[in-house]
């Protein structure tokens, strides 16, 4: 079986590590590893391969940065020429951005079989580009594996085949426990309570009124508690374009973003963590992390359910009430999550060679 893999972003690095490793130990599978280069920096990138023994990608497209059209464009052109000259069997793409949308309709339009992992997952909101991307390659794809039982109802609910769907766990989940000791074992970035901040959505980000609102949030909590900030480069250049002060808080610790196994530290001794991404809400439930995500919705309610993860939008009052409870150590604990075992990559890899 001929497998092409694609990766472009942090997240999707490590989602698809375990799934490597585990297609590495069947001689009948070759898996072709394609990264689009949509992430592409040392902080971004480079770092994740290393600490994840991901092997060096045997394709980098190069694709960089730019428009959503500009990125998903440039990476169809590209992908098509290595699905032209590889023929696989299965293209296995990962998660919700450009660069999974992009090499799935590629695949599609050529005939080739699509494998989504991390499929199903919905937070309704399609002013989200993610959400977008998430839709249209459930769609096309012909084997949806998903993370937890909702995501199967959200997929049935759009008329997708049952026989298409296969829950497995969580890729993301097997790579947090293979790496867990090893991230625990790393000398702490600093030796005092802190809470851990990550910001990058464009719906808190490319307004300057929510990312202000945001700050002024940050500021009130940063006078009870220091707050490590490793901050998404977008994110810097909006609060530049902005003009926004954030030099007279001094609790608050910027640093650069940080690679695999430091953030899962900082995390790990953390008293919460602060969040608008996907993926962190998962971590942080399994490490059992109070987790306060800055943002209306989520993809990922289970975490909320059965995990330590607060919906509280950007409102300042909710917000900073949810510090306070986890202050007082009136927080949420985790109650377990179905097939979140660290087996995800075996049981996919398993169906892949029954199915095709």
């Amino acid at each position: 079986m001929k497998i092409i893999s694609v990766v472009g972003t942090r997240p999707n690095f490590v989602k698809i590590a375990s799934f490597i490793k585990e297609t590495s130990k069947h001689n009948d599978i070759q898996n072709i590893l394609v990264h689009t280069g949509q992430h592409y920096d040392e902080k971004m990138s480079e770092s994740f391969f290393r600490e994840l023994s991901i092997p060096k990608p045997d394709i980098n497209l190069g694709i960089g940065s730019g428009s959503h059209a500009e990125q998903t464009a440039k990476i169809m052109i590209e992908f098509e020429k290595v699905l032209l000259k590889e023929s696989p069997d299965l293209v296995v793409v990962v998660g919700d951005v450009n660069s999974t949308l992009a090499c799935a309709l590629t695949a599609s339009k050529l005939n080739v079989k699509v494998a989504h992992i991390e499929a199903g997952l919905r937070s309704f909101d399609r002013a989200m580009p993610e959400e977008i991307n998430r839709l249209l390659v459930d769609k096309i794809s012909d084997y949806l594996f998903i993370t937890e039982r909702d995501a199967e109802k959200n997929l049935l609910n759009e008329n997708i085949e049952k026989s298409k769907i296969f829950f497995v766990g969580n890729l993301m989940i097997d790579t947090l426990l293979m790496h867990k000791e090893k991230a625990s074992n790393l000398k702490p970035i600093l030796n005092e309570d802190y809470a851990v901040l990550t910001l990058h959505r464009p719906s808190n980000v490319d307004s300057k009124d929510s990312l202000k609102n945001l700050l002024e949030i940050i500021n009130e909590i940063q006078l009870k508690l220091k707050i490590l900030w490793p901050i998404h480069p977008r994110t810097k250049q909006k609060i530049e374009s902005f003009n926004l002060n954030i030099n007279e808080m001094k609790n608050l610790t910027i640093i650069e973003p940080l690679g695999y196994l430091e953030f899962m530290n900082a995390v790990m001794n953390s008293k919460f963590v602060l969040t608008d991404s996907g993926g962190i809400q998962e971590e942080t439930t399994v490490l059992n992390i109070p987790c306060i995500t800055l943002r209306e919705n989520t993809e990922r309610p289970i975490t909320c359910e059965n995990g330590t993860n607060y919906l509280t939008g950007i409102d300042k009052e909710i917000v900073i009430n949810t510090v306070n409870e986890i202050f007082k150590n009136n927080k949420k604990e985790y109650r377990g999550i179905e097939l979140w075992d660290g087996k995800a990559a075996e049981r996919i890899v398993s169906i892949l060679k029954n199915e095709i």
